[in-house]
């Protein structure tokens, strides 16, 4: 497979005459379509004066035209997608952090962020539909006569900034990631590798496509390979069953909580499921309980592919390989495209098996973080990045993560693993989902609590759940509180939050 350093060049790779892009019940676009559309798109980008490095915000709804305004605009200047349901305030802080200089949005769009760009002095490009060359094409209007002085117009470069993205600032402020183009298109080879993506798969994409999951597994990485990708409006359990028999897609990614609402409906959708069989499906972006792996593998008769990414890394770290190459269900497989390694506190590098923070290097990992020297010293030690995340690597290269370090729960000088806790919670009969937490406690540090969403027509107490965890964990990692609620707590992109979720819910 070709490895590129640019998006135009990735782009360029699919047969003239095969779909690239499309959405349920629109037209497809071809490989040749996107590449004339992304032309035309970069210069009229570069008529309005915005070109090479030049940052423009994205807020559009999920689905093809977020696709296409990505893609266009990270081939000739620098794509920055945001929450299309972010308010007025986080608008603010997010197209100051920034420094955007232009933001697009649909024309006729209310959203909170155009008073902010007018406030704020950034330019504001509308966006025109036309579906009726394409899902997802456009055309751009730029609001007001004052166009920018063009710098540097044409193709993006290797070094230039594709995406920025920030990351999701659970414990601080958010912290900018740039991506480079050699930083994106990396990755995206590497999970086309991966995945053995070839021009006759077909993705159905229902990730955000204001997060790098979705951005470069859900939409680069099989259209560097020639494939197809079907743009969704984002995940809607009651549509995926009825889009999966419309597109007949080969493979599709998602968190955890988004397989685990699918296998809740998968029982009424058998015939779909069979008259449409998976090549595989991938999971990403946080655990998945060893249940519903098992659960997802019988129902759709096709391997679950868990793999570990992060922003810093342009998505992909690590990922389980297709069958017949050994997988092994509980870790998160081996190095896919970086190197990784386990460090100690002291930036010593450990052997098989020992317990350490994972780190990794790459062509596909940041620099850096853009005005932060702090956050650099502290997360890059002799040319590695410091992942945030505990685990250990076997003798077969497997990585484990063992968890979140910022998420680990110490109490009293006992340190707990809040996915271990999660997994034996899980395999109680009347428990869907759950997800473990540190309690703030004025004796011990922290105590363990846990909010569990309980099965349809199955009922528990709260006792009865930590009996059933006492017979399977120590004493002082049984969950001391347990909240039981209909959906867990989540962030915009699906990812559980585990840090600041007790002062969410007021304990």
């Amino acid at each position: 497979m070709k490895r590129c350093s640019t998006l135009p060049e990735l782009l360029s790779l699919g047969n003239d005459a095969d779909a690239a892009i499309g959405a349920p019940d629109q037209l497809d676009v071809t490989f040749k379509s996107l590449r004339t559309f992304i032309t035309q798109t970069v210069a009229k980008l570069n008529s309005f004066g915005i070109g090479r490095n030049d940052r423009v915000a994205i807020v559009l709804d999920n689905g093809p035209e977020m696709a296409l305004a990505f893609m266009a605009v990270a081939s000739g200047a620098t794509s920055a997608p945001l929450n299309i349901s972010y308010r007025a305030d986080e608008f603010q802080f997010y197209l100051d952090d920034l420094n955007a200089k232009a933001i697009i949005v649909k024309v006729g769009s209310e959203s909170a962020a155009i008073s902010v760009a007018e406030k704020l002095g950034v330019a504001i490009i509308d966006l025109h539909p036309t579906s009726e060359c394409g899902a997802g094409t456009f055309t751009l209007s730029l609001r007001g006569s004052k166009k920018a002085k063009l710098k540097q117009g044409g193709w993006a470069k290797p070094d230039d900034v594709a995406l920025i993205l920030h990351t999701s600032g659970t414990t601080s402020r958010p912290k900018i990631v740039p991506l480079s183009q050699t930083n994106v298109c990396a990755s995206a080879g590497n999970i086309a590798q991966t995945l053995a993506f070839t021009s006759k798969d077909r993705g159905l994409n229902i990730m955000p496509l204001f997060h790098i999951h979705g951005l470069i597994a859900g939409i680069l990485a099989p259209l560097s390979a020639g494939a197809y990708v079907s743009c969704t409006p984002g995940f809607n359990a009651l549509k995926f069953f009825s889009w999966m028999d419309q597109i007949k897609p080969t493979w599709y990614t998602a968190v955890p909580t988004m397989h685990q609402t699918i296998l809740t409906r998968a029982n009424n959708n058998q015939a779909i499921i069979q008259n449409n069989p998976l090549r595989f499906i991938r999971s990403s972006s946080s655990s998945m309980p060893m249940k519903v792996i098992e659960e997802l593998e019988a129902c759709f008769n096709a391997p679950l592919i868990e793999s570990y990414g992060m922003t810093e890394a342009s998505h992909q770290m690590a990922s389980n390989l297709l069958p017949p190459a050994k997988r092994k269900p509980g870790t998160v497989g081996v190095a896919s495209g970086p190197k990784m390694a386990i460090m100690d506190e002291d930036g010593k590098i450990l052997g098989v098996g020992e317990t350490g923070e994972i780190v990794i290097q790459g062509a596909n990992v940041t620099k850096g973080y853009e005005n932060n020297p702090k956050a650099n010293a502290e997360n890059f030690t002799n040319g590695w990045f410091r992942t945030g995340d505990q685990g250990t690597i076997d003798a077969d290269g497997y990585v484990t993560i063992t968890g979140r370090l910022k998420e680990i729960i110490n109490r009293g000088g006992e340190k707990i693993s809040p996915r271990e806790v999660d997994e034996i919670l899980m395999e109680h009969p009347a428990v869907l989902q759950v997800v473990t937490f540190a309690i703030p406690h004025e004796k011990l540090g922290e105590e363990v609590g846990a909010v569990v969403v309980l099965r349809e027509g199955k009922s528990a107490e709260e006792k009865d759940i930590r009996t059933f965890a006492a017979q399977k964990l120590a004493d002082f990692k049984v969950p001391k509180k347990i909240i039981f609620m209909d959906e867990l707590p989540k962030g915009a992109t699906g990812k559980l939050q585990r840090i600041g979720l007790a002062a969410k819910l007021g304990l």
